[in-house]
């Protein structure tokens, strides 16, 4: 492998690995939130959610280079996209839940 093929792997690997970062925060994220926060929110459940979060951190992992059997392909970087969703539209939402009921006043 000649150095523009070293360069192309690394930037895969780069981008691989920082939609998978992306894909775990999101999951984090919303395994800490109220299930009736997405209600509230006026979002799809917080069933739905964790499905297709943990569904896509694990095709995210095994799509990872360069020893997954889906490496190679934009399959990892095109897994960043229900992460994405999530953390644009439904986490600002679910968010706010609660706020202003914590310290015994308001």
């Amino acid at each position: 492998m000649g150095i523009i093929g070293s360069l192309q792997f690394y930037l895969f690997l780069a981008l691989a690995l920082a939609a998978f970062a992306v894909e775990v925060w999101a999951l984090a994220h919303c395994l800490r939130q109220p299930a009736q926060a997405f209600a509230y929110a006026g979002k799809r459940t917080k069933n739905f959610w964790l499905l297709v979060l943990v569904v896509n951190v694990a095709l995210g992992f095994v799509a990872l280079p360069p020893f997954g059997p889906l490496s190679g392909s934009f399959l990892s970087i095109i897994l960043v996209i229900p992460a994405a969703i999530y953390l644009t539209d439904v986490k600002p939402a679910v968010s706010g839940y609660g706020r202003g009921r914590r310290g015994g006043g308001g």
